[in-house]
């Protein structure tokens, strides 16, 4: 049986190897507070430490989180935060990026804030990214006249799959040309 020193000593030896680990991960990413988790988990699993139990991993990973978030090393509402503005970018809709917020594990609360804010600083924002979306896959109004009909319910359908709601989807197909290209030129 090891002795309660070796291990006391083992542990501590894997918090300062889990801050290195962690450290050298937010040096290349800028994950979400569930993901660095989710790393440290994955790494310390494939060691196959014989002494430690994964409860204890699982409780020295909260420490090394929790001291990462109190020096702001880590931040998931600044992560929800830039991830929502490069996707709207992108051309995303609220809708995708809340589940993509979701399923990255930030907090309900920073995911208000985030699409809060972004309906403060742009209150018709789907549409804008509804005809970005147009621009970039060429459909709906970007298509020439005589090609319009024959794939508007294809058209429709992609919107639909990148989360936009029937009635944004159904302003953007039916925008002519014109009004079309002076948004673009806007946008």
């Amino acid at each position: 049986m090891i002795p309660i020193k070796n291990k006391k000593k083992a542990l501590e030896a894997t918090i300062e190897e889990m801050r290195k680990f962690s450290l050298s991960y937010l040096e290349k990413y800028t994950p979400s507070k569930q993901q660095l988790k989710t790393y440290l988990l994955k790494k310390y699993l494939k060691k196959n430490l014989t002494n430690v139990k994964k409860q204890d991993i699982t409780a020295l990973i909260d420490i090394v989180l929790s001291d990462l978030e109190k020096t702001k090393f880590i931040s998931d509402k600044f992560y929800s935060e830039t991830k929502a503005k490069h996707l709207i970018q992108r051309g995303t809709s609220i809708n995708k990026i809340r589940n993509y917020l979701i399923s990255k594990g930030i907090n309900d609360e920073y995911i208000k804030e985030t699409i809060l804010k972004i309906n403060e600083n742009n209150e018709d924002q789907d549409f804008f990214s509804a005809i970005k979306i147009c621009k970039k896959k060429r459909i709906g109004p970007s298509r020439t006249e005589d090609n319009r009909t024959l794939f508007y319910k294809k058209d429709i359908s992609l919107l639909a799959r990148n989360g936009f709601d029937f009635e944004t989807s159904k302003r953007v197909m039916d925008l002519n040309k014109s009004d079309y290209l002076k948004i673009i030129s806007l946008i």
